[in-house]
């Protein structure tokens, strides 16, 4: 396991390409929080190499959670979530999905850092620290 420091054009994190990768994601761990429902699953091993060395991040919020307006506020602000989060190191060979939820719109985005942080901890995704 390797730090991890954000990839992908403008220091955004490297994003999940495929509905498969989404599907396979789903079917691992997951930690369910107010504003969004973090799933992690392990890379696969026969993944060509991408050029991105850190994790792989996917954002989807349904349509329970409002029109597309709100939709897209609460995937902004899961974006702005996860390059906030990737500062700090993570595992580089799981694989993230932020699913959002209609609490996401109204939350402060210091709860939802802190969330993030708690939910990514429960689940392991951290590496640990280093004196």
């Amino acid at each position: 396991m390797t730090t991890s420091a954000p990839t992908g054009r403008s220091g955004r994190p490297a994003r999940l390409p495929d509905r498969r990768d989404f599907l396979r994601v789903q079917a691992g761990k997951r930690c369910a929080m107010p504003g969004f429902v973090l799933q992690i699953a392990p890379r696969p091993s026969d993944l060509p190499p991408s050029g991105t060395a850190g994790p792989r991040v996917g954002f989807t919020v349904s349509r329970k959670v409002g029109n597309a307006v709100e939709r897209n506020r609460v995937r902004r602000r899961l974006r702005a979530l996860a390059a906030t989060a990737l500062r700090r190191p993570l595992r580089c060979d799981l694989d993230y999905v932020l699913v959002g939820r209609k609490e996401a719109l109204g939350r402060d985005f210091t709860a939802l850092t802190a969330e993030l942080e708690k939910a990514l901890d429960r689940l392991g995704a951290r590496l640990p620290a280093t004196p």
